[in-house]
């Protein structure tokens, strides 16, 4: 039996008409995201291992995580867990692994390598790479890209919260910093595991961590938290102080002048000025499909799961971008989320962790990751299926129990596969042939472990 990992809520983990959080039994948090081959992949810091180390009744304080959560998606509404991570495992000299930043490139060799960047606690940033956007990851280096031993930091006593982007001639950058001492930025080196410039200062008033990079119409973006203390010193004309714990955004053509970086605003709230639970506050920027969304973490969720200590969970919202003035718009942290882009093909092959929401599961890592019920039965609900004139319902489950598929919600079972043995696929004939578009419900008995699914003519 392989690790399991996930709250198996009774209810909902959120509602079936709400967006947000991504995941919904898995707490996570500090998100960045990645396209690859038309899908858009997601990291956040696993707050979910710090929620296994101290319980429901402690506290979110960090030192327990060492991994890094993966999800991704097609649709922006249902979302595949990919696991974990471990980067305790791929490093053990780190400390700890927080607020992943990841770019990717296509190298000599012809594959497109990943390049992940993250937090080894306060003390500095570390990376992982790998071929593939869910690994395998390796360690590059055995030691920090920067820390607090790096020369040249001038002031900057937490080289932390990295930031990275490749720009238009596939240079890529890398920013990084916590507290008033302001943010940082270097060029990459070739091989993406040392600077290959001087460590240059970003002024961004009321700094405490948090860094980004985006690359917008030939302009290089940096993203930044404010801190918590009240403004009593502002001298940046046309523009408002920074709330507290929001998020500005600076912009430049020539990142290591020091002198050009301009501060352009604030373009999110703390979350909890807009309703959803105070909380420290850290954002991705990233257009997929032809959007922009703003990726970001809440509190709002953890109660729902019978804690408030401090766990943290990944939501996203559309927010607007002028590319042409290179302008960020404010954006609004809601429940209600992204809108679906697309339908999700039900004739693929679906991992039974692509899920809209769901309740009384857990997902076990292995080889595969599968989702079973540990307390006598469990739903995965996929939103907004499209399998026009499907007559079979094909899934690959192991263990003993009942599978059962439902339309639109858990009134009558339109089919149910009994699951008796070991892994293989079964099959089971639909009362109909399904037209237009559904939400699926499967619900899965105690001793199930579901795989996968597909429908078929």
């Amino acid at each position: 039996m392989g690790q399991k990992i996930g709250i198996a809520s009774k209810k909902f983990t959120k509602p079936t008409t709400e967006g947000n959080p991504l995941i919904a039994n898995v707490f996570c948090a500090d998100p960045t995201a990645v396209e690859y081959e038309g899908r858009l992949y997601v990291y956040g810091t696993n707050d979910h291992r710090q929620y296994e180390a101290v319980g429901a009744e402690g506290s979110n304080t960090y030192e327990h995580i060492k991994s890094i959560v993966m999800l991704s998606t097609e649709d922006m509404a249902n979302w595949t867990f990919h696991g974990l991570i471990n980067v305790g495992e791929i490093s053990p000299w780190v400390i700890a692994s927080w607020a992943p930043s990841i770019t990717s490139r296509v190298e000599a060799d012809g594959l497109t390598h990943f390049y992940l960047y993250y937090s080894n606690s306060g003390w500095g940033t570390g990376v992982v790479t790998a071929t593939s956007p869910t690994g395998p990851w390796s360690d590059p280096l055995g030691h920090s890209v920067v820390d607090g031993n790096t020369e040249g930091l001038d002031g900057c006593k937490n080289p932390f919260d990295p930031g990275t982007v490749t720009d238009d001639k596939g240079v890529s950058w890398l920013s990084f910093g916590g507290g008033e001492g302001g943010g940082r930025i270097i060029k990459l080196s070739a091989d993406m595991t040392d600077a290959d410039s001087a460590i240059t200062k970003i002024p961004s008033p009321y700094h405490y961590e948090a860094n980004e990079l985006n690359y917008i119409n030939g302009t290089y973006v940096y993203t930044y938290n404010n801190n918590w203390e009240e403004r009593t010193d502002w001298k940046i004309s046309g523009h408002e102080p920074p709330t507290r714990c929001s998020m500005s955004y600076m912009t430049t053509k020539t990142p290591l002048d020091t002198s050009s970086w301009e501060y352009r605003g604030q373009y999110f709230e703390n979350p909890g000025d807009m309703g959803l639970g105070d909380s420290n506050n850290h954002t991705h920027l990233h257009k997929y499909a032809g959007k922009y969304y703003l990726f970001y973490h809440s509190l709002f969720p953890q109660a729902e799961l019978g804690t408030n200590g401090g766990f943290r969970s990944l939501c996203a919202d559309e927010i607007e971008v002028d590319e042409q003035e290179v302008r960020i718009l404010p954006a609004k942290a809601t429940k209600s989320g992204t809108r679906q882009i697309k339908p999700h093909d039900g004739f693929k092959a679906t991992s039974a962790a692509t899920m809209f929401t769901s309740s009384g599961i857990v997902y076990e890592l292995g080889d595969k990751i599968t989702v079973n019920a540990p307390e006598k039965s469990g739903v995965v609900m996929i939103k907004r299926v499209s399998a026009e004139g499907a007559s079979k319902l094909l899934v690959k489950a192991s263990g003993r129990g009942t599978l059962e598929l439902y339309f639109d919600g858990l009134d009558t079972a339109a089919a149910q596969i009994n699951i008796d043995g070991s892994e293989a696929e079964s099959q089971c004939e639909l009362p109909e042939k399904i037209t237009g578009e559904h939400d699926v419900y499967f619900v899965l008995s105690e001793g199930v472990q579901f795989e996968e699914w597909r429908f078929v003519r």
